[in-house]
């Protein structure tokens, strides 16, 4: 088996993961300020969070540059309309509400997190 486990750098490790646990209701696995993992139900890591600067690494350094340049986390998720309501309920930045997305043939949304990194909400 072969799988991605996205990481993402962000301002405030604390504050992320409870946005997303949120909105996702998916669970954290780690938990602290410098990293998080967060997993769904089924125990699958879905997102890991990294604190600008810290551990070295060469591209989460310098939080100056843009967040997310060239960067679309792309989620897909079983229940589209409880995601939203959760998006509402936290008052996400959302940028475009559920809508049909004739390239995918899917229902989506998209919305920002804190760090500003665009999200597209699937099902």
């Amino acid at each position: 088996m072969t799988r991605t486990e996205t990481i993402i750098a962000v301002e405030n490790v604390p504050q992320s993961s409870q946005f997303y646990r949120d909105l996702l209701q998916c669970e954290s696995a780690h938990g602290g300020e410098t990293f998080e993992v967060l997993k769904d139900k089924d125990d699958t890591v879905i997102l890991c969070l990294h604190k600008w600067g810290d551990h070295n690494h060469p591209t989460m350094m310098n939080a100056d540059n843009s967040a997310g340049n060239g960067l679309i986390l792309f989620i897909r998720v079983s229940d589209l309309n409880s995601i939203f309501e959760n998006a509402q309920q936290i008052n996400a930045n959302i940028e475009k509400e559920i809508h049909f997305n004739e390239n995918s043939g899917k229902h989506q949304f998209i919305l920002r997190d804190p760090d500003g990194y665009y999200l597209i909400i699937s099902e």
